[in-house]
């Protein structure tokens, strides 16, 4: 099996060489960059599996700014670093297409488990649904192709988002509760951590819903979870 390459950015030389030597003993692949704007280099010029990006980066782009300019060419998995655990700054990483975070200082245990958690589910052995693409209204999933369209037009969604619609379409008007569903994307590890899902439950309706606060497709059943609608 090809080993994962994943690309570490932080100005911290002796965070990095923490990060890199336990990724290299767990048998993945590592570069590493000291700012944003290297670090959009070597993703546009490079494939990566991963990226660990911290959010406090010297120069003209801070870990937000680099993840938006990343999302406009890649759906790389990106766990974001972050000194502060304030719920505005992970919605804001989140809104910027991060797909997870973890908050220094962390344990190296934290760091492979999160890293094998999107590693696994951003490379998933999937099986698809009876019928394989799932229609409603103007939204359309094609999960043999791993596409969404929304009116004729594609899309673009992080390897996370498409994992919570996919879960969501392949169970399409059946409700699956908040703990089965992040079990399922992100895993057994996660099911409690119910405000990983609201942001990208959020972010999801934000692409595919006219009215994200009164939707149509993606609902919800207050306390116990979510569903997507089967009948227009």
């Amino acid at each position: 099996m090809k080993r994962k390459t994943i690309l570490v950015v932080d100005d911290e030389p002796r965070l990095v060489r923490l990060v890199k030597v336990n990724l290299l003993a767990s048998g993945y692949l590592v570069d590493t960059a000291a700012d944003g704007k290297t670090a959009i280099e070597m993703l546009e010029s490079s494939n990566y599996d991963l990226l660990i990006l911290d959010i406090m980066l010297p120069g003209p782009f801070n870990g937000f700014e680099v993840c938006k300019r990343i999302r406009e060419f890649s759906d790389i998995p990106i766990i974001m670093l972050t000194g502060r655990a304030r719920e505005q700054d992970r919605i804001r990483g989140f809104d910027a297409g991060a797909d997870d975070y973890i908050t220094k200082p962390f344990s190296v245990e934290e760091l492979l488990l999160r890293v094998k958690a999107i590693l696994r589910r951003t490379h998933p052995s999937e099986e698809f649904p009876k019928g394989t693409t799932y229609k409603v209204g103007d939204l359309v999933i094609n999960f043999a192709q791993r596409r969404v369209f929304l009116k004729g037009r594609e899309v673009r969604l992080t390897a996370t988002e498409y994992q919570v619609l996919y879960h969501l379409g392949c169970h399409a008007g059946k409700v699956i509760t908040h703990e089965d569903l992040l079990t399922r994307v992100w895993g057994p590890e996660y099911r409690n951590e119910l405000h990983y899902l609201r942001n990208y439950i959020s972010s999801l309706r934000k692409k595919i819903e006219d009215d994200p606060g009164n939707p149509k497709y993606i609902l919800s059943k207050h306390g116990i979870g979510y569903y997507l609608a089967s009948d227009p």
